[in-house]
């Protein structure tokens, strides 16, 4: 990409970064699975504010075993969900603290799936939302080009987008992916700032863990 069509590209996402952190109605949403396909079911939620304070943050018990190679992803097993509540029970929750609210997910696509699937199983109607995805505006300012006939630039890992900016790694948990995305965009919306050469910026964006 010629460097005058990077720089507008990348001053587009820390436009975006910067108004979805200027919002204090922005939340950060991160969900874990039974799996990646239909019938999949969301075992674990959190969500969080721009602030970093914690909205939401529960274990949530599925119809079915979780299992073994989702749990090697994210380490939940059926013991730790015994006794969490069903998602039709945590679901009308979610969806009063979510109303009405930007929601940043890094990869809006998946959780967006699965929080549909989970409520057409449970007979919930689709709600629309004012979705956005940190993964894609983050493959935009990377500005990688994609192999990938279907998008422009190459998604990149969570973990690997975080190391950008010299912030830790979610670690594969809802609450500590959710608070990651959040530190994400709070650094892009940062990009400018002079403090970003002082070693202790990275540890000023952390939220409250």
């Amino acid at each position: 990409m010629p460097t005058s069509a990077k720089r507008r590209v990348r001053a587009e996402v820390t436009a975006w970064a910067r108004q979805r952190v200027s919002d204090p109605g922005t939340v950060f949403l991160d969900t874990e699975t039974t799996g990646l396909g239909a019938g999949a079911e969301i075992i674990d939620l959190a969500v969080v504010d721009v602030a970093g304070n914690v909205l939401i943050d529960t274990l949530i018990a599925p119809s079915a075993p979780v299992p073994p190679e989702t749990t090697r992803v994210h380490g939940l097993v059926d013991a730790d969900l015994a006794g969490a509540p069903s998602w039709i029970e945590i679901y009308p929750v979610v969806s009063e603290l979510i109303r009405e609210r930007p929601i940043v997910v890094y990869n809006a696509a998946f959780d967006r799936r699965m929080i549909a699937g989970c409520c057409a199983a449970a007979g919930f109607p689709d709600e629309e939302r004012d979705w956005h995805c940190a993964m894609l505006h983050y493959a935009r300012f990377a500005g990688v080009r994609s192999s990938d006939h279907r998008n422009r630039y190459r998604f990149h890992k969570l973990s690997d987008a975080l190391a950008s900016f010299d912030l830790p790694a979610g670690g594969h948990r809802a609450r500590s992916d959710a608070m990651a995305c959040r530190n994400l965009v709070v650094a892009l919306a940062h990009i400018d700032d002079p403090a970003q050469s002082d070693p202790a910026f990275a540890s000023s964006l952390l939220g409250p863990m």
